[in-house]
C-alpha cells in the first residue's frame, strides 16, 4: 500500500516542502530509500525500524520503498524520521490516511521512540502555512519556534507513541490530548525592550568615543576604535547593542530563521528579539566566519545579521580572514558555492572593531612605546586599505586620566537609556525619510540615494571638495562622510546637512589618515 506524508527541509535559508512516499509490498524483505538522499538521511530507515519495534509495532517482512520528493533537491539531516515512521504505519494499515489531511510532520527519532529537536523549523512552518497546511506536528522542543508563524496549529510531541495517539484521536479531543502551542509576540518584544545589564553609565571619560558610538548606532555605521590597552574600547563596543534601535517584527523573523537553520534557538526561545552580538576570537577559521560545509550552513557573519559583529584586536586576525569581509560589507550578503549547489546567506551586520595602535599598544606615547617604525607599519598593515575604506567611523580612544575616575565624574555619565532615546529619535527621522523604499538606515544609502536624500548647499559642497583633496579620499570614503553627516544631522533633528555636520563626520576619517598614511588599492 502506498502512503504520502508531508514534511519539509531547508537548503541554505530556503525551505521547501517534501513528500515522504512509502510503499510497502510483498517481495524480498528490504528497506530502500531513494530521492537524492545523503548518508545520514538514509540511516533513518534503521532508526525508524527500531523505534517502531520499541513502540510496539512489528514490521512484517516486506519490500519497503521510500521516495523523498522532489528528487532534484539533495536531502540532508534527520528531520524525516518521524514522517517516515508515520508513513510506514499508514502503509501497514495502522493509521487511516485521511487522518493526515493537510498535516505536516517533522522530527528526529531516538531508538526508544523519543522525538528530538531538528533544525530549520521556523522557515519550514512558514512555507507550510503558505502552502495551505493547517497543522504541523513538531518535536516539543521546536513547538514554540513554530508557533511564532501564527495562523497554523502547532502540535508539540515528545514521543512516537504520543504522535500516533494524537493522530488516531478524534478532532474533538485532540486539543485536550496535546494543547496547541501558542506564542504572545507582544510579550516577547516587550521583554526585549528591557534595559540591558551593561550600561554606558559604567564608562568614565571617553566622551568622543561614546559620541562616535552614538552616531554609529543611529545610522548603523561601521566603527573602528583605536587606543591603548585599558582605554575602554571593548567596554564601549559591548554596550552598543543596548543603544541600537530594537528589531522590527520582520527583522526578528529574518534573524530567527538564520538561528533556526543553525539549530541555535533554545526550547523556550521562540524568536530572536534583540539584535545579535557576535564576538569571534582572532583565531576563528575562514569557514567559521563565512559559513561552510558540503551543504553550507550560516557562519558568524550571518549569525550577526541585523546586529553587531565585534572584532577585538583587529590586526591579530589573519589578513586573509579580514579580507573575506570586504564583499559582505559592501553587498550585505555572502554567496557560498559547494559541490552540491550554492547558497546565499544574508550578512547585513554592523562591524565594530577595536585595536591597539602598535604591537605593545602605547604608540604614539614614546615614554611607553618601544616599537620601531617598521614594527608599527608592519602591525598596521595587517588591516588592508580596502577594509579601512569600508569603515564609516574611525575614532581614537585616549588614555583615561585619574580625574575622570572620581565618583563625582561617574555620577555625570550618561546612561544607555538616555543615549538610546536620541538614537531612536534619529531612527524615526530615517524611517520617515525612507518610507516606501528598502532603505532602513543612512548607512544603506548608495550613491544615487545620497544624491536624492542628502542635498548639499554651495558652502557644504565647497567644504566637501576641500576635504576630498586634503584627506585624499576615495569615492567610497567621500560618500561615507556624507552618510555619517546625515546621521549627525538626524541626531540634532536638523532637516539638512550643515558644515558643522560635515566637519564632525570628517573628523571620524582623520584617525585612519593619521595611522595609515599610505593606503592600499582596492
Amino acid at each position: 500500500m502506498l502512503s504520502i506524508v508531508r514534511s519539509g527541509g531547508v537548503r541554505g535559508l530556503a525551505s521547501y516542502l517534501m513528500q515522504v512516499e512509502v510503499d510497502a509490498a510483498n517481495g524480498l524483505p528490504s528497506f530502500v530509500m531513494v530521492g537524492y538522499v545523503s548518508s545520514d538521511t538514509k540511516e533513518a530507515c534503521e532508526r525508524v525500524r527500531v523505534a517502531l519495534k520499541n513502540a510496539g509495532y512489528r514490521i512484517p517482512p516486506m519490500h519497503i520503498t521510500v521516495n523523498l520528493s522532489p528528487a532534484a533537491i539533495r536531502k540532508e539531516g534527520v528531520s524525516i524520521d518521524l514522517p517516515l515512521a508515520i508513513g510506514l504505519l499508514v502503509s501497514m494499515g495502522e493509521i487511516p490516511e485521511e487522518k493526515l489531511d493537510r498535516v505536516l510532520i517533522l522530527g528526529e527519532l531516538g531508538l526508544d521512540g523519543k522525538v528530538m529537536k531538528v533544525s530549520g523549523t521556523l522557515p519550514i512552518v512558514t512555507a507550510a502555512k503558505a502552502a495551505g497546511i493547517t497543522t504541523c506536528i513538531l518535536p516539543a522542543e521546536n513547538a514554540t519556534e513554530g508557533a511564532v508563524v501564527g495562523g497554523i496549529r502547532i502540535v508539540g510531541v515528545s514521543s512516537l507513541q504520543e504522535t500516533i495517539a494524537w493522530i488516531l484521536s478524534e478532532e474533538s479531543v485532540r486539543n485536550e490530548l496535546i494543547p496547541p502551542t501558542t506564542v504572545d509576540l507582544n510579550k516577547l518584544f516587550a521583554r526585549a525592550n528591557e534595559i540591558c545589564t551593561e550600561d554606558f553609565s559604567e564608562i568614565s571619560g571617553q566622551q568622543a568615543v561614546k559620541r562616535a558610538a552614538e552616531v554609529a548606532a543611529a545610522g548603523f555605521h561601521h566603527l573602528l576604535i583605536i587606543g591603548p590597552p585599558g582605554a575602554g574600547k571593548s567596554m564601549i563596543a559591548k554596550r552598543i547593542p543596548g543603544i541600537l534601535p530594537p528589531l522590527s517584527e520582520d527583522e526578528s523573523l529574518e534573524v530567527s530563521a538564520i538561528y533556526s537553520v543553525s539549530g541555535l534557538l533554545g526550547r523556550d526561545e521562540a524568536l530572536i528579539t534583540r539584535r545579535p552580538f557576535m564576538s569571534p576570537h582572532h583565531t576563528v577559521t575562514e569557514a567559521a566566519l563565512t559559513g561552510g560545509g558540503s551543504i553550507p550552513r550560516p557562519g558568524i557573519i550571518s549569525l550577526a545579521h541585523r546586529g553587531v559583529l565585534f572584532l577585538d584586536e583587529l590586526p591579530e586576525f589573519s589578513r586573509t580572514t579580514l579580507d573575506l569581509l570586504r564583499q559582505p560589507l559592501e553587498d550585505r550578503k555572502i554567496r557560498l558555492a559547494r559541490t552540491h549547489g550554492s547558497c546565499t546567506f544574508p550578512a547585513d551586520f554592523q562591524l565594530i572593531a577595536a585595536m591597539n595602535p602598535c604591537p605593545c599598544g602605547y604608540y604614539p606615547d614614546r615614554n611607553k612605546c618601544r616599537c620601531t617604525d617598521s614594527e608599527i607599519r608592519r602591525y598596521l598593515s595587517r588591516v588592508s586599505g580596502p577594509i579601512l575604506d569600508r569603515l564609516d567611523i574611525c575614532i581614537e580612544a585616549k588614555r583615561i586620566d585619574v580625574s575622570e575616575l572620581s565618583q563625582a565624574k561617574k555620577n555625570e555619565n550618561e546612561s544607555s537609556a538616555d543615549i538610546r532615546r536620541r538614537v531612536l529619535a534619529a531612527r524615526d527621522m530615517q524611517q520617515k525619510r525612507f518610507m516606501g523604499t528598502k532603505l532602513r538606515f543612512n548607512s544603506d544609502m548608495g550613491p544615487s540615494d545620497i544624491k536624492r536624500y542628502c542635498p548639499l548647499g554651495s558652502k557644504e559642497e565647497a567644504m566637501l571638495s576641500r576635504l576630498f583633496h586634503t584627506l585624499d579620499l576615495s569615492a567610497r570614503s567621500y560618500h561615507r562622510i556624507i552618510k555619517v553627516a546625515r546621521t549627525i544631522a538626524d541626531l540634532e533633528g536638523a532637516p539638512v546637512i550643515e558644515t558643522k555636520h560635515l566637519s564632525e563626520a570628517a573628523c571620524y576619517r582623520m584617525t585612519d589618515a593619521r595611522y595609515w598614511s599610505n593606503k592600499e588599492g582596492d
